[in-house]
């Protein structure tokens, strides 16, 4: 059967996956409302349809923090993402060079910065969390930089980390443990488990042997879990733009006023962002509040994550104000079912649906999108 949407690449990816990691990326926090919203939401905002105007000669190419790129989509910092399938980060960030897309890679990957700059010819963006350990952040940034990564994103909203009963439940751990829970899962995964025995990748790369007195999996879970740093401040934020001195991009805005500061404070890009619906559940969706924090930023790029599937969902997105949107479990899924080739054509089923929708609204270029596009949507009556 071909692959027609995401969809068929999360089915895929079930069987596939070891059910640890695959819950890792499908699950979200508590009772996961949150998550559902973020998808259910975007059925709330329908288009507004038009005919006989001239769609030819399309285009879903966008700059996006003074480059130019394919389609407005980012590939999003996924942790662990090299235990979806072996060389994960490496084969993701190769697909999204082949697409034309920017890729991010999370500190918590599995494949290091330097292994991924080895094994790709354009810059990708690099993911950092706001740790307590200041000097092994600042020798981080110094790494992503020496990459030649050409913007940082500093996430924001993980202070804490959200209780996620899916990975509890399942003991998630790295390297996976092997018990009687799971053997039967990991037997009906060969495919999985032997290309995992085929990489050398098999812990997280951007922290084993580079942090002092780390040589074991049982000391590095004691740093990571100690590293969140819950005095966060606008000032850390300051000193690490310092730092990198180059783009920055600020994920996990939920808010018009943390937007407004995250502009004042020098941030080139802002992601909305709830984590997925794996932090605070009970909040908003990220799509409900796009347009309510559009409202407070007048120079800063607004970028989308959170409950896209589609390239439909794409469109409302940038319809609501956003220059661009990141993107996780959609292409995730299409790792985790067929490596490199299932994130090719994740990204080639949204581009594809992105451009015939566009059209069906009467467009033809994504820079001339607007709200204009859109007949009915219930976020736009609190502005």
């Amino acid at each position: 059967m071909p692959f027609l949407t995401i969809d068929d690449f999360k089915k895929k990816a079930k069987r596939k996956t070891p059910k640890a990691f695959h819950d890792y990326v499908t699950s979200g926090s508590w009772s996961e409302t949150t998550l559902r919203k973020n998808s259910e939401d975007f059925d709330k905002i329908s288009f507004r349809q038009r005919v006989a105007v001239d769609i030819s000669n399309r285009s879903t190419s966008k700059n996006l923090l003074g480059s130019n790129y394919s389609m407005p989509v980012a590939l999003a910092p996924v942790g662990l993402l090299g235990m979806q399938r072996a060389d994960g980060e490496i084969l993701a960030a190769q697909a999204a060079e082949r697409h034309g897309v920017p890729f991010t890679l999370s500190t918590m990957s599995i494949c290091s910065i330097e292994e991924v700059a080895k094994k790709t010819a354009k810059p990708f963006w690099f993911q950092l969390y706001v740790m307590r350990d200041h000097d092994f952040a600042k020798r981080l940034v110094k790494r992503a930089k020496a990459a030649g990564c050409s913007a940082l994103v500093l996430t924001l909203d993980l202070q804490i980390l959200g209780q996620r009963h899916a990975d509890v439940r399942n003991g998630l751990s790295i390297p996976i443990k092997v018990k009687m829970s799971n053997i039967a899962d990991l037997i009906s995964k060969p495919g999985w488990c032997y290309k995992m025995a085929m990489t050398k990748n098999r812990t997280f790369g951007n922290i084993m042997g580079h942090v002092k007195d780390i040589n074991n999996l049982s000391s590095l879970t004691t740093w990571v879990q100690n590293q969140f740093d819950t005095r966060l401040n606008w000032d850390d934020i300051k000193r690490i733009k310092d730092w990198w001195g180059g783009k920055l991009i600020l994920k996990g805005i939920m808010d018009p006023e943390d937007a407004k500061l995250a502009e004042d404070n020098g941030a080139d890009a802002i992601v909305v962002s709830n984590h997925g619906g794996r932090q605070l559940d009970g909040a908003n969706s990220s799509i409900s509040m796009l347009p309510e924090i559009k409202k407070n930023i007048s120079k800063t790029e607004i970028f989308f994550d959170g409950g896209i599937r589609s390239g439909q969902d794409i469109l409302k997105a940038i319809a609501l104000g956003a220059d661009g949107v990141l993107i996780g479990r959609s292409y995730v899924y299409g790792l985790s079912a067929d490596g490199k080739n299932g994130v090719k054509k994740s990204l080639e089923i949204l581009n594809k649906e992105l451009d015939m929708t566009m059209a069906l609204c009467g467009k033809r270029d994504i820079n001339m999108v607007g709200r204009d596009i859109i007949k009915d949507c219930p976020f736009f009556e609190k502005n």
